[in-house]
């Protein structure tokens, strides 16, 4: 399945790679157009302002899933605000990535406690620097950080709900967890998962190509042929897609290492175009398919 056109809109700063590329994010936050997509269980999707943002209402007070950029809250806070008159109450951020923690001061300041994996919380507090996007974060002001922390798994109960988060080893960063929600069968895979599209791996925080395949391997045991799955990036998708997922990055790492192996150069290995059969509709979101292969032979 292809990028939604929203998510292609948003590839515009995200292909330069330059270090005019968070501003560029709020700047295209101030107008995204925001989708919202009801799946089951009560469970709702908010795309278009980042990462994917999985909404959850409930007596216990709205739960969100990541928080998106910072630029587009009154977008999010309109779209929270269509999905349930619930006060915002919690917050679980997938991993440290700004498109998905931007967001975290005004949803705290809004009520949340934030929750999230313990290198979360070490990326947000200092400055990180990220090559691939030739930009180095500054730390996240205090109201932005999680206040919870957890190292391995975790289990919380809201809403009605029992939602299960799982810490991968490093996937394409080292801070990187999944969400199932357990009595609907809906898995949140976050950023190990972009559906029908290139995805980034941040190596200057832990990820790698092949932790990114590792992670991909272990999503397809945690879902089955019935288990809804929201990607960090793309449409809701199932698990015949998350298989896709993976084939397509095994198949490229596979044919870049190869040449690598052989001596070719980066620039030759690009010209060879090892994801053509791809590249038309998965170098359309964040990843152009030149970028992608500099990542995988980074990796090789």
């Amino acid at each position: 399945m292809n990028a939604s056109s929203h998510s292609i809109s948003q590839a515009k700063f995200f292909l330069a790679g330059t270090e005019e590329l968070v501003a560029d994010a709020e700047k295209y936050a101030l107008t995204a157009k925001l989708e919202v997509q009801s799946l089951r269980g009560n469970v709702s999707v908010v795309s278009g302002a980042g990462g994917n943002i999985t909404v959850l209402p409930g007596p216990d007070g709205l739960l969100l899933i990541d928080s998106g950029f910072a630029g587009a809250y009154p977008l999010v806070g309109k779209a929270l605000a269509g999905i349930s008159p619930d006060p915002i109450k919690h917050l679980i951020n997938t991993h440290w990535h700004f498109d998905h923690t931007h967001g975290n001061e005004w949803v705290h300041a809004a009520g949340a406690a934030i929750l999230a994996h313990r290198n979360t919380l070490k990326h947000l507090s200092v400055d990180t620097r990220v090559d691939g996007w030739n930009f180095t974060f500054p730390a996240v002001p205090a109201g932005g950080l999680p206040s919870e922390i957890f190292d391995d798994a975790h289990t919380v109960h809201l809403n009605g709900a029992t939602l299960e988060l799982k810490h991968y080893a490093p996937a394409h960063t080292d801070s990187d967890i999944s969400i199932n929600f357990t009595d609907v069968d809906i898995f949140h895979a976050a950023d190990t998962f972009w559906n029908g599209a290139y995805p980034f791996v941040d190596y200057c925080t832990g990820g790698s190509i092949d932790s990114a395949i590792r992670a991909a391997e272990l999503n397809l045991t945690r879902v089955t042929d019935k288990t809804i799955v929201i990607p960090g990036h793309g449409p809701v998708g199932n698990k015949s897609q998350m298989v896709l997922f993976r084939d397509v990055l095994v198949e490229i790492r596979e044919k870049v290492a190869a040449l690598k192996k052989q001596g070719r150069t980066l620039a030759q290995i690009i010209a060879s175009k090892p994801g053509a059969k791809y590249d038309a509709t998965w170098g359309n979101l964040f990843m152009n398919p030149a970028m992608f292969t500099t990542l995988v032979y980074q990796g090789v």
